[in-house]
């Protein structure tokens, strides 16, 4: 069953997984960031010293894949590679790039695709990404497409990298939002498209408590039909 739950998607740096979390919060909802997953096959890609957007190169790594996803005290998800706790190591800048070209594979999406809709089976979630009310959940009671100018995206990602310690300049940020929000829309397999009967929220001018509470006044009108 879907009908309950929250698709989310949007370009890279809309906030959704910041929001998602906290709407998943708000409903009493399991929050499930399928970025996170992406980046943590990104993850053992580039430890494997294999090129992510080449099926040929990536195909093998995911046969046996020891991939887990779990919930801490604090509600947060958390991500394991071969029992390995990866949740910090995958949002460093140079996987954030490399999580889209992967993504892109049809091999990565294939094996990722029954992961991902079995949490929504189990559970009412929000979820986020890029092909959540398209692709993965195509029932998903509530679908919203979030965006942002790619300017107020930049300068979000570039104060998140910052608050983890991480150096960066904005217009290699900006530069960065650009390249993934072109590789996002052209990919081949489940491009980056708003669903036909998706709300769209632009949060260009609003700042969290507004975009939350934007997002909530959505989720229950669309709940409540």
């Amino acid at each position: 069953m879907q009908e309950k739950s929250v698709a989310i998607d949007g370009p890279a740096g809309a906030g959704k997984s910041t929001l998602a979390r906290a709407l998943a919060r708000e409903l009493g909802y399991l929050y499930v960031d399928t970025g996170a997953i992406y980046r943590t096959v990104a993850l053992r890609a580039w430890e494997a010293g294999a090129d992510p957007s080449d099926p040929e190169q990536i195909a093998p790594l995911l046969k046996g894949l020891d991939l887990r996803m779990d919930y801490g005290a604090d509600g947060v998800q958390r991500m394991y590679l071969s029992g390995r706790d990866v949740t910090e190591a995958i949002r460093v800048h140079q996987i954030s790039g490399l999580a889209s070209q992967v993504a892109a594979l049809p091999p990565v999406r294939d094996f990722l695709l029954d992961f991902q809709r079995r949490q929504a089976m189990e559970h009412d979630v929000v979820m986020d990404g890029r092909d959540i009310g398209t692709v993965v959940l195509p029932r998903a009671g509530v679908k919203i497409f979030l965006t942002a100018a790619p300017e107020a995206r930049a300068e979000r990602r570039l104060l998140e990298l910052r608050q983890r310690g991480q150096e960066a300049e904005f217009d290699a940020v900006l530069s960065d939002i650009l390249r993934r929000d072109e590789q996002d829309r052209t990919r081949a397999v489940a491009p980056l498209r708003q669903a036909e009967d998706a709300v769209l929220l632009d949060t260009t001018e609003l700042d969290r408590a507004g975009s939350l509470e934007a997002l909530l006044a959505i989720v229950r009108e669309g709940l409540s039909r």
